[in-house]
């Protein structure tokens, strides 16, 4: 079996981050590990308190990953300080000779507004880990602090992708789900665009679908599909999580990462 590593935050209601991660490699046939780089309190209605480990923390835990076991994929995905920033990039670079794959997710803000990543290390963010990286994953909004334009359509979907790239990164997909009329997505990988259409799902259970999509197209790629396969692929999980999603809570419902399981198992 392939074996998959996130580094990234915990999510206590279990919608996103590292909890979202680990559902979503297993169901896309990959073994899930974790470095947690911050605890925190959250449920369906937004980030309420955010702890952020020590950096020896979280260079103990890669280590320890690497030092023992095969790693065919990462994801990376809340890394919310600068000295957490560079002790991932260090880390990782100690072992890049074992890295074929870096899928990077720049959480920055939560869907309830909460700031996930402090403002001050963006630049750490885009300097240190994007060079990195195979692929990175940004929403519109990301995109737009990142670039700092505003991104309307497919045409500034496409320039934001080569703008990207242009620092340092060597594929890009930008997330289209904040686009008024349609949830398209655009993968730019240096060369060539591709761009997916999927339908607009009417649901307000989108919890973690960032996440989750990352972590997919990490699990995706660690199975040896090529980027254009392992996007695809996961667009389609994606979707599919989306669509039955479910409510808990007073807000924001998870995906149902293992809805083809259960219905396969008549649960």
């Amino acid at each position: 079996m392939k074996k998959a590593l996130t580094i990234a935050g915990s999510d206590s209601c279990g919608g996103a981050g590292i909890q979202a991660d680990i559902k979503a490699f297993s169901a896309n046939g990959v073994y899930a590990m974790s470095v947690i780089t911050a605890v925190t309190a959250q449920n369906t209605q937004g980030v309420l308190y955010v702890q952020d480990l020590e950096p020896e923390t979280i260079a103990r835990q890669i280590e320890a990953i690497f030092d023992d076991i095969k790693v065919d994929a990462v994801k990376i995905g809340m890394v919310s300080q600068i000295e957490s920033i560079l002790t991932i990039a260090k880390s990782l670079n100690k072992y890049k000779d074992k890295l074929p794959h870096i899928v990077l997710d720049p959480v920055m803000v939560s869907k309830s507004g909460y700031n996930l990543l402090s403002k001050d290390a963006k630049d750490t963010l885009v300097n240190n880990l994007f060079p990195l990286a195979t692929l990175i994953t940004p929403n519109l909004p990301e995109v737009e602090e990142i670039l700092g334009y505003d991104i309307k359509t497919i045409d500034k979907m496409k320039k934001a992708c080569e703008d990207l790239n242009k620092m340092g990164v060597s594929a890009v997909l930008v997330k289209g789900g904040h686009l008024e009329d349609k949830a398209w997505d655009v993968l730019y990988d240096g060369s060539e665009f591709h761009i997916f259409k999927q339908e607009i799902i009417n649901t307000p259970n989108t919890h973690g679908t960032g996440c989750t999509l990352s972590s997919a197209i990490a699990a995706n790629l660690a199975k040896g599909k090529s980027l254009y396969e392992a996007v695809k692929a996961s667009k389609e999980y994606v979707t599919m999580a989306i669509k039955h999603s479910f409510t808990i809570g007073k807000g924001v419902g998870p995906t149902h990462h293992f809805y083809e399981l259960y219905k396969n198992s008549k649960m």
